[in-house]
């Protein structure tokens, strides 16, 4: 059985902004909230597509559709359609100064990987042109 993420609220929200309604023309994909809770599923955890759980069908199958959706813009819309009325009461943007005191787990700490903090990579030290005295 597949635990939801998406609350009824957040889906009556996002509904309206999904491909495939019953209104378009065409074949469409069944169950659009389940394909949104497997997109939320490879975000949530940062698995590749081939390791989806089953419950939410072919892994191949659910990016062939993840990217049609992509192209349609219908993520953006529905990231617009969720963040309005948005609030932030918890969100930090400067970090350089302490925290303001928040309830028990509900601060989340946010670190940029070592490849994202904008160095180049490589070796640093490089090796002499010179060929060495035999």
């Amino acid at each position: 059985m597949i635990r939801r993420t998406l609350t009824d609220t957040e889906w009556a929200l996002i509904a309206p902004h999904c491909l495939g309604r019953d209104c378009d023309p065409g074949r469409t994909g069944p169950d659009p909230r389940l394909f949104v809770e497997a997109v939320l599923w490879i975000a949530r955890t940062g698995c590749p597509w081939r390791d989806l759980p089953g419950e939410f069908g072919k892994g191949n199958t659910v990016f062939k559709r993840f990217r049609r959706w992509v192209k349609a813009d219908a993520f953006y819309r529905m990231f617009r359609a969720l963040s309005e009325g948005a609030d932030f009461e918890y969100t930090m943007i400067d970090v350089s100064r302490p925290a303001p005191p928040v309830r028990a787990g509900l601060r989340k700490i946010v670190k940029v990987h070592r490849h994202g903090q904008g160095s180049k990579g490589g070796l640093k030290a490089r090796p002499s042109d010179a060929p060495a005295a035999a």
